[in-house]
């Protein structure tokens, strides 16, 4: 079975979310798949349609590199279930907690560090590490 094929569903689901600058290529048995997501919910859709095809991703086919639209100086909604948001001293669930964002709470994007952590900084001014994942743009 062809890669593309395997993963048609998730590359269906991406066009159909419009993915910004959408890539796919093949090299070497490895299916490449780029480009951004306006948010983090068609992030998560993503990463769970891929989890469903490929549980735990044990098959080692495909890289998936989708980033999510957010500048420096976007707000972000905490998107959390139902509680706080860990305000971190660095980039890391061993960071010490610094401060914390509400359930819900807008803060600003300072820098995305990398595709799991951004530095955010709330309205009281609290500034730290947030995982990514909590924080969807406006």
């Amino acid at each position: 079975m062809a890669l593309q094929d395997k993963y048609a569903e998730l590359l269906a689901t991406a066009n159909t979310l419009g993915i910004a600058n959408l890539s796919v290529a093949e090299q070497a048995g490895v299916l490449h798949v780029s480009g951004t997501a306006k948010n983090t919910s068609d992030y998560d859709t993503l990463w769970a349609l891929y989890d469903k095809i490929d549980p735990n991703m044990a098959s080692g086919d495909l890289m998936m590199n989708i980033d999510v639209k957010a500048e420096a100086g976007a707000q972000l909604k905490v998107t959390t279930d139902t509680s706080n948001l860990n305000l971190r001293d660095s980039p890391s669930t061993e960071g010490k907690i610094i401060g914390k964002a509400a359930h819900l709470e807008v803060v600003t994007l300072v820098e995305k560090t990398n595709d799991s952590w951004w530095r955010v900084k709330t309205s009281s001014g609290e500034e730290g590490f947030a995982f990514a994942q909590y924080l969807s743009p406006l």
